[in-house]
């Protein structure tokens, strides 16, 4: 049974009328009257009740016609869906991220405003867990701490940090307006397991490295939040990307390293043979809000 059989019938319905059906389906009667009989013979039953004064739907029609809007509506709405999802306005798309930076929260606030239907499903994981999550196909995007480019990943730069070292605000160094970091020698330090993200990792030590400081790791945390929160608590100091700054634990500060310290940079990731158009608007924003924000950051 086609669609156009079904919307001739709810005309007819809707009218009682096969003339003003016909016209305002801009066609002739008669093809009008054979299209509904072929209707009726499909069904096996009668939909209307015929006479030279009248025309009414019978009970099956009545029946019928309730089933067939229903049917019309929902046929509407699923086109309608489909377009949009073949634009990437509407559909799914999952986000992995590392940290809460400035720029995931301002791509997020932004995407969200210009794509009010696609539902943001948001994975707080580590590097590691992300990069495994891409190869999976478990998400659709990641935001990671190490640049990937081989076969099937891809990444870009999307924000530029520098370092800071946070403190317990009784540390005696905290009256200290920059932390030289020879200071660092010996201190007790929170950390991150290598294995959750070995890039950032290895970047830290070889600064610290370099500079004569031999890391003095006494606890590891996995989220960058854990480690301020286990800052606090007077376990250790630490040192981590200045967007983290903007997390302000009571009983932390943060402080800037005296000597120049490397770039951390954080990379948007995602499978090259991610064909989503929800995907490519995300990834869209991100451009959009990186090139802002390191506009801003140069003035």
């Amino acid at each position: 049974m086609d669609i156009r059989k079904i919307r001739y019938f709810i005309m007819v319905a809707e009218e009682l009328n096969f003339s003003r059906a016909a016209e305002r389906l801009r066609m002739a009667q008669p093809p009008l009257s054979q299209e509904i009989r072929k209707l009726e013979e499909e069904l096996g039953v009668q939909l209307f009740h015929r006479t030279k004064r009248m025309v009414e739907l019978t009970d099956a029609g009545k029946i019928f016609l309730a089933g067939s809007q229903q049917t019309l509506l929902q046929l509407e709405r699923t086109i309608e869906e489909t377009q949009l999802a073949a634009e990437g306005k509407i559909g799914n798309l999952i986000i992995g991220f590392v940290d809460s930076t400035e720029i995931v929260i301002e791509v997020l606030n932004i995407f969200r405003e210009r794509f009010p239907k696609i539902n943001l499903i948001l994975r707080e994981m580590t590097t590691e867990q992300q990069i495994k999550a891409l190869y999976e196909k478990q998400i659709h995007i990641g935001f990671i701490r190490s640049k990937q480019n081989n076969e099937i990943l891809s990444s870009e730069v999307c924000s530029e940090e520098s370092l800071r070292v946070v403190l317990h605000q009784d540390h005696p160094f905290a009256k200290l307006s920059e932390i030289p970091v020879e200071l660092l020698i010996g201190e007790p330090f929170i950390l991150f397991p290598r294995q959750m993200g070995s890039n950032f990792y290895d970047l830290i030590i070889s600064y610290f490295w370099e500079h004569g400081v031999n890391l003095n790791v006494v606890q590891e945390a996995i989220q960058m939040h854990t480690i301020v929160n286990l800052v606090a608590t007077g376990m250790g100091v630490s040192v981590v990307p200045s967007s983290v700054e903007s997390y302000k634990r009571p009983g932390v500060i943060y402080k800037k390293i005296q000597q120049t310290t490397p770039k951390v940079n954080l990379y948007v990731g995602w499978r090259k043979d991610e064909t989503s158009a929800v995907a490519e608007h995300f990834l869209t924003v991100i451009r959009e809000v990186y090139s802002l924000l390191h506009l801003d950051h140069q003035k």
